[in-house]
């Protein structure tokens, strides 16, 4: 287990004065200042909150409305907190948010199709290098690691059944991929039976270990690695009950969030963030709108709208936005034309997200369409822009540090696209 670097035995030993003579000479020995040595020593956890909205959210009826155009559609556009900027009237809430916030809405990406489009944007598109690269959620677990928390570094909340999802984590490893909570609920007999005794359960565990170093002899490291994690992050949860106790939500919070099922897990994405959970992903399904897109955008943005502008504003007034990072995306957005079922299609060719948090400009946009909205005019970003940026307000350099696959160095996202510096702050 990593041990916490808060806690030094060698402080409860020495006096006061002690203490900080010797705290003063370390920061002379580092060259920097005293506080702002014990700052950096205190300094929270970057985390990252990923908004995965599968399907593809219209640019139209959200981030990038074009009212009254040829395919604008039936709903208007409202003003927001920032002066000059409008987005769907569908979206109220996040308009009064909108100063917290840095939208693109110069996406400009490649497949257009869910299968192609969900690995590759959630992967940065690396080159093909014949490797199956991380999604964004393992490659933060790996290279930032699981915090002081010492809970999974990358969790996932999710509609349906939940479970161990491996196969995000590429060659990096199984271990570095997602503990899926089912409709927000803890993994299936994680209680610990009432008539085993502590010392039963610590001689279990010892016997557990014990077969886990015996099945480790002769196989792949990251196998045993793997099962070793899992066993681990399930003691972990086994001490951690209340992340999954919803009775201790407040009316008020449950309100502000929604009743319904987004509402619900982003309260509870919250509470995962404030436990100190690195990487904390949600899941909304149901917007792969090709029929009757109109009624069903009204009827899931004011949800997201709802969800999303509570959980910027409790991050941001509890100070917790300064150290996360905030993501709200698909795997592409939709088309301009509108087809015979009223709906409208595929469409990566130039699309929006939203982004907010650490080290992060508030209060933008970036980038534009034409205005019919069907491509972007001016410069364009493809995904692998926005893995640079991401992983630059973690702290990780892309310049600097490489993925390591059994001794095959791998950059961390395309080397073709470079940081956005007109999002930073």
């Amino acid at each position: 287990m990593r041990a916490n670097p808060l806690c030094r035995p060698w402080e409860h030993t020495l006096s006061r004065r002690q203490w900080l003579s010797r705290f003063a000479a370390a920061s002379l020995a580092t060259g920097l200042s005293p506080w702002r040595l014990f700052a950096e020593q205190v300094a929270p956890d970057k985390q990252v909150l990923f908004i995965w909205i599968d399907g593809g959210m219209s640019q139209y009826e959200s981030w990038d409305p074009k009212p009254n155009s040829q395919f604008g559609g039936p709903f208007r556009s409202i003003a927001t907190s920032v002066p000059g900027v409008q987005i769907s009237e569908l979206m109220p809430r996040s308009a009064q948010v909108m100063d917290k916030l840095a939208v693109v809405r110069s996406m400009c990406t490649q497949d257009n199709s869910h299968s192609a489009g969900v690995p590759r944007i959630q992967r940065g598109d690396p080159k093909n290098r014949g490797v199956t690269y991380p999604f964004f959620g393992s490659a933060v677990a790996k290279l930032l690691g699981a915090g002081k928390s010492g809970l999974p570094p990358y969790v996932s909340i999710k509609p349906g059944s939940g479970g161990f999802n491996y196969q995000d984590a590429g060659f990096l490893g199984p271990q570095y991929g997602a503990l899926a909570f089912g409709d927000g609920k803890p993994p299936e007999n994680l209680l610990r039976l009432a008539t085993l005794t502590d010392a039963e359960d610590t001689a279990r565990n010892e016997f557990r270990e014990l077969l886990n170093r015996r099945y480790a002899e002769g196989r792949r490291q990251e196998v045993s690695a793997a099962n070793a994690a899992v066993y681990q992050m399930a003691r972990t949860l086994m001490q951690r009950q209340e992340l999954f106790d919803t009775s201790t939500f407040s009316p008020q919070d449950v309100e502000r969030y929604g009743t319904h099922e987004f509402g619900r897990h982003m309260l509870q994405a919250r509470r995962m963030l404030e436990a100190g959970v690195r990487f904390v992903k949600v899941t909304s399904y149901g917007w792969d709108t090709h029929g009757d897109n109109f009624h069903g955008h009204q009827s899931l943005m004011p949800r997201f709208d709802q969800a999303f502008a509570a959980i910027v504003s409790d991050l941001a007034e509890r100070g917790r936005l300064e150290h996360t990072l905030v993501i709200a995306m698909s795997e592409f957005g939709r088309t301009p034309r509108i087809n015979g079922h009223v709906g409208r299609d595929h469409y990566p060719e130039a699309w929006s997200l939203a982004l907010a948090g650490t080290s992060l400009k508030p209060g933008i946009v970036l980038g534009k369409t034409d205005p019919l909205g069907i491509a972007v005019d001016g410069p364009s970003y493809d995904i692998g822009h926005m893995f640079h940026t991401w992983f630059k307000v973690l702290g990780i350099d892309t310049s600097m540090t490489e993925y390591d696959n059994h001794g095959q160095p791998l950059p961390l996202a395309h080397e073709d696209c470079v940081v956005v510096q007109e999002l930073l702050a």
